[in-house]
């Protein structure tokens, strides 16, 4: 396995089709949106390819000290072959001194998808993610809040968001019952 990385533009229809596969709608920001803030400092959007086969993509914010991966999918049918490592590994290496934080659907019993919800936490656990005991709300979905590179921070998670968004965006953060 070989990775290319290229910026991904409105045209990448191969990255747009697996992002609207891997994301359910009500999650998904506008593929447009997300083409337009990438061309800002602070965005990436990259899509992945082994020769010339599109295998995934990572979508992330970055500042001084902190990398959010908002979104990372790899091809349905590539799943398992660990493209998905190697894309982390890839974003790893390009931001070493970074923090690097993702959230996850939390693994409730009571979730339809809760295989897949542990299946995808397992994933980042083997990737060196760890449980913050954190959740944030995100456009009106809960999630966990999981940590690589460092310590978890609220308020430093929380400024991230404030200073990304120019003001406009102030999720609720807090820490999770652990009794």
């Amino acid at each position: 396995m070989r990775l290319d990385i290229e910026k991904v533009r409105l045209s990448s229809q191969d990255i747009k089709r697996i992002y609207f596969e891997a994301f359910p709608k009500n999650e998904r920001m506008p593929f447009f949106l997300m083409v337009l803030m990438s061309k800002l400092w602070n965005t990436q959007f990259w899509g992945f390819y082994d020769r010339d086969i599109p295998c995934g993509f990572a979508y992330f914010a970055v500042n001084r000290k902190l990398l959010f991966l908002m979104f990372l999918a790899v091809d349905e049918s590539l799943r398992g072959e660990g493209y998905g490592s190697a894309i982390l590994k890839e974003i790893r290496n390009r931001y070493p001194e970074k923090k690097l934080i993702v959230s996850i659907e939390p693994c409730e019993d009571t979730s339809p998808d809760i295989e897949i919800r542990k299946r995808r936490k397992a994933f980042y656990g083997r990737n060196g993610y760890s449980e913050t005991d954190f959740q944030i709300k995100l456009s009106g979905v809960v999630q966990d809040v999981l940590i690589a590179n460092g310590e978890f921070r609220k308020n430093e998670f929380l400024l991230f968001f404030i200073l990304y968004s120019n003001g406009t965006v102030w999720p609720k953060i807090w820490r999770t019952d652990t009794s």
